[in-house]
């Protein structure tokens, strides 16, 4: 009798201790379940709802009839048979400017900036929020303040006047010819210290020991940084590429900002098009087809990194 009554409250306990443990594995994802929920249909459930409507005569409303991949044909006929240059032409023109000159000289100059602050220089402290603190800007203050700037009427140019310098012009911002590069200018500023903060931290993770054999045996200070330094630096290199292009890919408000559109739309980006068709122009469907073509330009870059980043970590 006093066996049973000992081998109940054993078997009790046990079964409690059961339940709190599938409880305790099941309450993350009970906490999770409502941001996996918002995420699955606020994020990828308006991307398949946007690549169908890609396949529509959408217009001002969404129209539920697929007609084909007419939107996607009317975007590369105007690329290839307009005369003067589409608008969507000048913006895949314009993101191939912006997305090579953006991408290198901020790896370029925040690379550099590394360097220099890696040299244990009086001040580090000092200077690393300064490079920083223009990331922690909006696109939309960017843009705005460097319009201030560059504007002929207000910035560089009229103070430059104003001392006398009266022969010196730079109107890129008005200028549909060289207005991208004013983008450029910006993007630049804002993003170059992010990447700074990137490959310094990189930096200060390679061993000591590597660099002072490599001393040891005579590698100059050029051969150190080029045979040593900057190959053990390559995922550094491909995250801030990821992330640059991301950037790249899916500015706005920096246009917007800075040159509204530009003369003519001449500093159009992808993302510019896509808003203009989509909102003011009443072609849903064409803005929902470069949309869709963003978005596949964005996957054909982050796609093999994350292909290459779980290869990794298998081996």
């Amino acid at each position: 009798m006093s066996s049973v009554a000992t081998t109940e409250p054993a078997i009790a306990r046990g079964t409690r201790a059961s339940i709190r443990g599938r409880m305790q594995d099941a309450l993350p994802k009970i906490v999770l379940a409502p941001s996996f929920a918002i995420t699955v249909i606020f994020v990828y459930g308006f991307i398949l709802w946007t690549i169908y409507l890609s396949f529509t005569n959408s217009k001002t409303f969404p129209s539920y009839a697929i007609t084909g991949a007419r939107s996607y044909q009317r975007l590369w006929r105007w690329t290839f048979e307009s005369d003067p240059p589409s608008s969507w032409y000048t913006s895949i023109t314009n993101m191939g400017i912006f997305g090579v000159l953006y991408i290198g000289i901020c790896l370029a100059l925040g690379l550099f900036l590394a360097i220099l602050l890696d040299q244990k220089i009086r001040g580090e402290g000092i200077l690393r929020p300064i490079f920083l603190y223009p990331m922690a800007l909006s696109f939309i203050v960017t843009g705005v303040a460097w319009k201030w700037f560059l504007d002929p009427g207000l910035g560089l140019e009229q103070t430059l006047h104003q001392f006398g310098w009266t022969s010196f012009h730079f109107d890129w911002i008005k200028n549909k010819d060289f207005v991208i590069y004013t983008v450029v200018i910006a993007g630049v500023w804002q993003a170059s210290g992010f990447v700074m903060a990137m490959f310094l931290a990189g930096l200060r993770g390679i061993d000591g020991e590597i660099m002072k054999a490599a001393q040891i045996d005579g590698a100059t200070t050029v051969q150190l940084y080029r045979r040593i330094i900057i190959p053990l630096l390559r995922p550094i290199f491909l995250s801030a590429f990821i992330v640059l292009a991301h950037m790249a890919i899916k500015s706005y408000d920096l246009v917007v900002a800075l040159t509204s559109g530009g003369p003519g739309g001449s500093a159009w980006l992808p993302s510019n098009f896509m808003y203009e068709y989509t909102f003011k122009r009443n072609e849903m469907a064409v803005g929902s087809a470069s949309a869709v073509i963003m978005l596949m330009t964005i996957s054909a870059i982050i796609v093999p990194y994350l292909y290459s980043e779980l290869k990794e970590k298998g081996r």
